[in-house]
């Protein structure tokens, strides 16, 4: 579709909608935001609750105003676009900053823009590289603006797919279904854990400023209101902690080791699937969190032992084992049940006040740690003002345990609380990645649900 035609549309659309453009938001008490479905920044699993950046970000600023938020989800940009021009929402996420028709709040990330292809295929190095070279992105992504605008001799060939998300047309990519696609980073970090033969070839010139874009009656007043959320989110720690969840473990675990990792799913989970699904009966805890923690421990070994005497699946402590009453630690289907036991029962330890999913971060640091470390950890957050209720608050606590003027001050004594960061964020890794490619075991047996619902959706 030509640009000026594309122009035509909108105008038509803004017109015909104009009637119908919005109240402010305070007049109905919700906001109503239109967002693409993305795993980067917003995403809902059928019978489970919204997540992701944008979604987390957005509640938090509706929150701050009073009200409730309707979420619309997008197929491409070109309909947020749309619905934010012809007033039909009052904010649309994750726009690039620039469109002189609607009003846009300051930047929240800014990030590069990325040429991306297949490991054994060659190049491009150059911006001159890419021309007649054919490179897909996302319809109405500003990667095409960018392609397009390069030098006559750089100009690719710009393929606009509609109805998928990053993550496709990076496994497109993988699967050399697609010569070349263009994303930004965070995409590309994100892909590369799911396909580890994805290579970033060229960097594109320029970087991208993402924020919210606003229409409907009021937009002025509230993108005013929006840029102080944004301001003070940004200085109270509350963007770092959201990004965090989200992304923080990203890039901890190489190519190499993303690509054995999948090998071992392959190979090696299908002899053990049951024994984590029989352990999620137990506990409510999802299968695939389970044999995450069991790869972080074992690699999925049941007869591994360590230096200092941790064995079996669950690499557990004999003293743990004793108080499971765990007869043989070298037996998998006893080791992977008591382990998640014992994970259970530390999740339930962790104070209400830590909620979903910094709860289960945290009981993961205690599995390495025991619970007494954990607890000194928590006490010398407070210390340092710190909040012990969060995972990332935690992670910069945890490390101090090591030095000597922190742990003398302990009853637990000193602890290596940098490798209880490692383990967690590893473990959340290779949850992603599970979650991904291993379906989801709904348990015939509702004990747990109480559990289950302390934990957050699976």
């Amino acid at each position: 579709m030509s640009k000026l035609l594309r122009l035509i549309c909108c105008l038509a659309l803004f017109c015909a909608a104009a009637c119908g453009r919005l109240d402010p938001p305070e007049a109905d008490g919700r906001l109503v935001v239109a967002v693409r479905e993305t795993p980067a920044f917003f995403q809902q699993r059928e019978g489970a609750t919204a997540s992701g950046f944008e979604h987390d970000l957005i509640a938090a600023f509706a929150d701050s105003l009073g009200l409730k938020v309707k979420f619309i989800k997008a197929t491409d940009a070109y309909e947020l676009n749309d619905l934010a021009l012809a007033g039909r929402v009052h904010i649309a996420a994750s726009m690039p900053l620039g469109n002189g028709a609607l009003q846009f709040s300051m930047p929240i990330r800014t990030v590069n823009q990325w040429i991306v292809g297949h490991d054994d295929v060659l190049g491009p190095q150059r911006l001159g590289d890419l021309a007649g070279r054919t490179v897909e992105v996302i319809a109405g992504s500003p990667l095409a603006d960018t392609l397009r605008g390069l030098d006559e001799k750089s100009r690719p060939q710009v393929v606009e797919v509609s109805g998928v998300s990053e993550m496709e047309l990076l496994a497109r990519v993988a699967e050399n279904k697609a010569e070349l696609t263009a994303v930004h980073d965070i995409h590309l970090d994100l892909g590369v854990n799911f396909h580890p033969e994805l290579s970033p070839l060229l960097q594109l010139p320029g970087k991208l400023e993402i924020g919210w874009a606003f229409g409907g009656e009021g937009a002025a007043e509230l993108r005013a209101k929006a840029d102080a959320f944004i301001a003070a989110a940004r200085a109270d720690g509350t963007l770092a902690r959201i990004h965090d969840r989200y992304f923080g473990h990203i890039k901890r675990i190489d190519a190499a080791g993303i690509e054995k990792f999948l090998d071992d799913t392959r190979s090696k989970l299908p002899v053990w699937r049951r024994h984590f699904q029989s352990a999620q009966d137990l506990t409510g805890i999802d299968w695939r969190l389970l044999a995450a923690l069991a790869y972080q421990e074992s690699h999925w070994n049941p007869l591994a032992t360590s230096p200092t005497g941790v064995r079996g699946m669950m690499m557990l402590t004999e003293d743990t084992a004793d108080y499971l009453r765990v007869k043989n630690r070298l037996d998998a289907q006893e080791s992977i049940r008591a382990g998640a036991r014992y994970l259970a029962q530390l999740v339930e330890q962790i104070p209400d006040s830590a909620k979903h999913p910094d709860r289960l971060w945290l009981a993961l640091s205690a599995y390495n740690l025991g619970m007494g470390h954990f607890r000194g950890a928590r006490a010398i957050a407070k210390r340092m003002k710190r909040d012990p209720d969060v995972w990332y608050e935690m992670k910069q606590v945890l490390p101090q345990l090591a030095r000597p003027e922190i742990y003398a001050r302990l009853k637990s004594g000193a602890a290596r609380g940098g490798e209880a960061v490692i383990m967690v964020e590893n473990i959340r890794t290779y949850y992603d990645i599970l979650s991904r490619f291993e379906p989801a075991y709904v348990s015939p047996y509702p004990a747990q649900s109480a559990l289950s619902q302390r934990l957050g959706p699976n």
